[in-house]
């Protein structure tokens, strides 16, 4: 099973011919990633790394049936790209730039929702169920297939705590980072609520931080449904009020967004709390 993707996963990129879409082809290619096709406008008939480049997501839909897209488009023409993908059928969209201006964000959401399409990002490094399919930047030799399912918004933490399960000997199911927002497509309510439907995860890792309520959003719907053990850190502890830090969703007014509102609801939802990703590991190993 896993999250997202999986063996199955066949993915087309997006503004192939760019110098992210290249080196990150690649990656994705050189882990086992099934990479069919390529879009960039008028380069149709040329190829990287092997992959045939076509001018529309159509063309490519009507060759080589892909079911996943992933986006280097720079952002002024994401929402185009977007829209394009979607309306050739695509159902999970990757959007691994940021900057792309809020109304266009709100526009590719509202379209996706009223076509069942599932958009990680944007902003995001991506997601990769170890073993079967990475779709994003994770870098790979810090994942080992497992059990253990990761959600984040911020990709470098999770690449921090999925090193450390893996040098620990514990392996994942799916790690996924959502992006830093402030609007996202996929929240990590929706990702708990995957991990908690899947049956190859058995523990769900959620790691948050500061600014926003997308984890009290979280915290509620594993008190109301989760019933798998559920290990929560939440960094950003010692941020000062009002500042602006990191990602864009990352600043507290008040109570609100605070660290420790956040561990407070979880705590209160059942989950237990790590303080540092090495306490992750001891936590688990404890609920194990």
């Amino acid at each position: 099973m896993a999250i997202l993707v999986d063996r199955d996963t066949r993915v087309i990129v997006q503004g192939i011919t760019g110098k992210s879409g290249i080196l990150q082809t690649k990656s994705l290619i050189d882990y086992g990633t099934a990479v069919v096709a390529g879009v960039t406008p008028g380069k149709a008939g040329t190829s990287v790394e092997g992959v045939p480049v076509f001018n529309s997501v159509e063309d490519a839909v009507k060759q080589v049936s892909p079911n996943a897209a992933i986006s280097f488009v720079p952002p002024l023409f994401a929402k185009d790209a977007a829209m394009e993908a979607m309306e050739a059928g695509i159902k999970l969209l990757v959007l691994t730039m940021e900057g792309i201006p809020k109304h266009d964000v709100l526009d590719i959401l509202s379209y996706a929702s009223g076509r069942g399409v599932r958009v990680l990002g944007p902003g995001t490094a991506g997601v990769i169920s170890p073993g079967k399919c990475k779709l994003g930047a994770h870098p790979a030799r810090m994942f080992t297939e497992g059990k253990v399912g990761v959600v984040s918004k911020s990709g470098a933490l999770s690449y921090e705590v999925g090193k450390t399960l893996t040098d620990a000997g514990i392996g994942q199911s799916t790690v996924v980072a959502l992006g830093g927002g402030p609007i996202w497509g996929t929240t990590q309510r929706d990702i708990v609520k995957l991990f908690n439907e899947d049956p190859e995860t058995e523990i769900i890792v959620l790691l948050g931080e500061i600014g926003g309520g997308t984890e009290i959003a979280a915290a509620e719907y594993i008190a109301e449904s989760v019933r798998k053990p559920v290990v929560s850190l939440i960094v950003g502890r010692a941020a000062p009020e009002g500042k602006s830090l990191g990602h864009a969703g990352a600043i507290i007014r008040g109570n609100k967004g605070t660290a420790a509102s956040k561990m407070e609801a979880l705590e209160k939802a059942g989950a237990s709390l790590a303080t540092s990703p090495a306490q992750v590991v001891e936590l688990i190993r404890k609920l194990g």
